[in-house]
Formats: structure tokens, sequence, C-alpha cells
């Protein structure tokens, strides 16, 4: 693991946690992930798990949808990550 790819988990370690339940990513979801990125950087999305099999779809649509760039996924934790402006 690269040291910036070690210091930003430790970083995710007290980020912001941001709850994706069982009606998926909708435009209020991105919403709120945008404004936690450009507040701290780095998030972690929690997936519930009536919709963890479809983890890496949301996934892929956040990462677009908000150009951030994923860090990590454990289980139904994924890490993202969007420097400040």
């Amino acid at each position: 693991m690269s040291q910036s790819k070690k210091e930003m988990m430790n970083r995710a370690l007290s980020a912001m946690t941001i709850n994706i339940g069982k009606s998926g990513v909708n435009d209020n979801v991105i919403e709120e992930i945008k404004r936690q990125l450009k507040a701290n950087e780095i998030v972690k999305l929690k997936f519930a798990k009536n919709i963890a099999r479809d983890k890496d779809t949301y996934i892929a649509e956040i990462v677009e949808r908000t150009r951030c760039k994923l860090i990590d996924v454990r289980g139904h934790v994924a890490v993202i990550y969007k420097k400040k402006p």
C-alpha cells in the first residue's frame, strides 16, 4: 500500500459516514455526498445489507456523478476522496 493511500485510510477512520439505504442512490444522496466531500475530502459510504449486492453499480454512479476517487471497499463500506478545490 502506498504511503498516500495508507495516510488516506488513516484519515478515513474518523471520516463522515453516509448510510445508503434501501432506496439506493438518488439526487438527494448525491448532493449530500458532494457537500460532505467539499467539507471533509474523505467520506465513507455504508451500504445497507439488502442493497449490498448492487453496491458496485452504486459506487460507480457515485464516483461518476461526484467526480471523486474510490480509495477502498471493504465489506459493505466504501471510502471515497475528492481534493478540496
